[in-house]
């Protein structure tokens, strides 16, 4: 069974296709115009909700293929114009780590996109499917010069961040505020990867953008702990799908003395 999706963007369509290939996995093919390519990803519904995929993931997926595309045009140039690699240097290459992979795909569109070096991060036991992704779209990825890595990542332990060490650039995340009791997890590793580690500078440019998509409004408390630590900002809103009263919000978090609060970020109205 085969299903098409497709989606005005831009005045182009997106084209993504799912393959059911039993009850338990699919295959969802995604076309990125940009690299003129198509990224492969396994979802396993009956697993649960990591391993499938959401609305803001494929809107962060869509930002980065018109980044590329038009960067003077994109709500990602005020962040990624600070960073000079385009991944035909491993020395300057971007370094990314995905926060709540799931099925990885956002990291994997960034790494082809960017040319970036990408590490792809979940619980333990979405790591399995991870690497099946990761590896399912590196040929794709090194054609741009990109590099996937896939690690185990538990939200307020200090050591797994610390093992991923100091070397990040950008974070990234999509759909990973829902459950309450997670909020002070996500917030400690975020502090640790934003705020902490021995070579943090004054003029660090390390920044984290999520993609979210408002369901209950117990998720104000997330964003009123957040905006204590971070400048928080909306740099891009989806219109609503049919149906829906919203759309997935793009934000940008910052450290509040960051160089680059110089970057007019729109408050983040109550969720």
């Amino acid at each position: 069974m085969v299903t098409d999706t497709l989606r005005e963007d831009g005045g182009e369509e997106d084209h993504t296709k799912m393959l059911i290939i039993d009850g338990a996995s699919e295959l969802q093919m995604c076309r990125i115009h940009s690299i003129e390519s198509t990224v492969v990803i396994r979802q396993l519904p009956s697993q649960g909700i990591s391993f499938k995929l959401w609305l803001p993931a494929t809107t962060l997926v869509t930002l980065l293929d018109n980044y590329r595309r038009d960067p003077i045009n994109s709500p990602l140039t005020r962040t990624l114009s600070s960073f000079t690699s385009d991944g035909s240097d491993s020395s300057t290459r971007l370094n990314i780590v995905e926060l709540g992979s799931g099925t990885g795909i956002v990291g994997i569109a960034a790494a082809a996109t960017l040319g970036a070096n990408v590490t792809l991060t979940d619980l333990p036991n979405v790591i399995e499917n991870l690497r099946f992704n990761a590896d399912a779209n590196a040929e794709v990825v090194a054609r741009s010069g990109g590099k996937i890595h896939v690690a185990a990542l538990r939200w307020g332990e200090d050591g797994d961040v610390e093992v991923l060490g100091q070397s990040v650039d950008l974070i990234l995340a999509s759909d990973v505020v829902y459950h309450e009791h997670l909020y002070e997890p996500l917030l400690k590793t975020l502090r640790l990867m934003l705020l902490g580690g021995d070579d943090k500078k004054e003029d660090s440019k390390r920044v984290f953008l999520m993609a979210h998509l408002k369901r209950w409004k117990k998720e104000s408390i997330f964003f009123k702990k957040a905006r204590k630590l971070f400048d928080v900002g909306v740099i891009h809103c989806d219109d609503p799908q049919e149906g829906s009263r919203i759309g997935v919000v793009v934000y940008r978090f910052a450290p509040r003395d960051h160089t680059m609060k110089k970057f007019v970020l729109s408050n983040v109205g109550d969720e």
